[in-house]
């Protein structure tokens, strides 16, 4: 087999660009417009966990058929010391967290800020974009007068007041002018995030990197609401065994998936008034399991119940198994990529909204809707770039 990149939006789909004589023609959505190929992306980054790559990729026991030959290459890299606050993450993550940065929060960030810079010197990229990758997090309260603005933000990390390591980083990238992503569920761009990244005209975008279920569950339910089906109650349950799994069986940890995961369909019911009312939507419920055997082999069950014509119902179950880590892989490239591409064709606003196809919960500027249905979100790419 040859190496790919299946589950990459711009590098393993296409696009329609019109008809011609022999019917409709595609092309690859990485050649609309010149964009940096995976291939030529450098690494570098944190984690509280020493261990090198090809170590942390033994542990997580993902690539088993490939760990030999990829040894080699990812021993040589080592991730630099990362912020840990022992609060925000799950309990069961203190007995990795055995590379973790010193000192106050605001000497902590200006290290992250010294580690972009050292890394874009000795590396000779163009351009850093920095994803956050990293454990869920608790979400953290909006408080006025601590993260409501940029300024009061920026006092609260001098002061060493509640800020999460997710956001630390946010600023970080923001100071040094590199577009930050986040790929988890909790509320990193606090309104003060926001400003600061609108005050340096850095693109932020996030949150929540959508692999699987929830993708799934934004396409089924535009389907059953656009053929007139009044879906009723969606329960959606996960059990996984990798650190995903383990971090997010902590409560807090938990709750923040849940958010993320459960206002998916929000958009596609509104959009019905004949099926829905004001207040009337689906009941909705998400479990996610921690179960240590199967390791980085995530197993998802969706049930769909939605009422028909004359009081019948309809029941759609649905079963998925898969490598959780390899899913989600795709959807880093992607939204790095787009980050990249932006701001060499048009201003676009800070808040990033482009890449709500890659995630749960996008995050866009105030006042703007937020459409989660899948289709809508890949035209609005198309468009864009065609």
């Amino acid at each position: 087999q040859k190496a790919n990149y299946y589950g990459s939006l711009l590098q393993a789909s296409t696009v329609c660009l019109g008809t011609g004589p022999a019917g409709d023609v595609y092309v690859p959505f990485r050649d609309l417009l010149p964009m940096v190929h995976p291939n030529d992306i450098v690494f570098d980054g944190w984690d509280i966990s020493s261990l090198n790559l090809a170590e942390a990729m033994q542990r997580a026991e993902v690539l088993d058929p490939l760990q030999e030959q990829l040894w080699p290459h990812l021993e040589k890299m080592k991730p630099r010391p990362s912020i840990y606050i022992p609060e925000f993450i799950a309990a069961n993550q203190e007995e990795r967290a055995d590379n973790v940065l010193r000192g106050s929060m605001a000497e902590q960030v200006e290290q992250i800020r010294r580690d972009i810079r050292d890394f874009r010197e000795t590396s000779g990229v163009d351009k850093v974009i920095v994803l956050w990758t990293a454990n869920t997090e608790r979400f953290c309260d909006v408080v006025p007068g601590l993260n409501d603005t940029a300024d009061n933000l920026l006092q609260a990390i001098e002061r060493g007041l509640e800020v999460s390591p997710s956001t630390l980083f946010a600023v970080a990238s923001i100071l040094e002018g590199c577009a930050y992503i986040n790929g988890s569920p909790q509320n990193t761009f606090v309104p003060g995030a926001v400003e600061l990244a609108a005050q340096h005209r850095v693109f932020i975008c996030g949150d929540d990197f959508k692999s699987g279920q929830t993708k799934l569950k934004s396409v089924l339910v535009d389907f059953l609401v656009g053929a007139g089906l009044k879906t009723k109650s969606i329960v959606s349950y996960n059990h996984l065994g990798n650190n995903d799994g383990k971090n997010l069986s902590a409560p807090q940890q938990f709750r923040s998936k849940e958010i993320s995961k459960s206002n998916v369909v929000d958009d596609t019911v509104q959009a019905n008034p004949i099926l829905y009312g004001p207040q009337d939507k689906p009941d909705h419920c998400v479990v996610i399991k921690y179960v240590p055997y199967v390791g980085d082999s995530k197993r998802a069950l969706d049930e769909y119940t939605s009422e028909i014509m004359m009081g019948g119902t309809n029941t759609i179950v649905i079963h998925n198994t898969c490598e959780d880590s390899l899913l989600a892989s795709p959807l880093i490239l992607d939204p790095a990529l787009l980050t990249e591409l932006c701001p060499e064709f048009q201003s676009f606003h800070s808040v990033l909204s482009i890449v709500a196809f890659l995630c749960k919960a996008p995050l866009v500027p105030e006042g703007t809707p937020v459409v989660n249905a899948l289709f809508r979100q890949r035209s609005c790419i198309e468009n864009i770039l065609r």
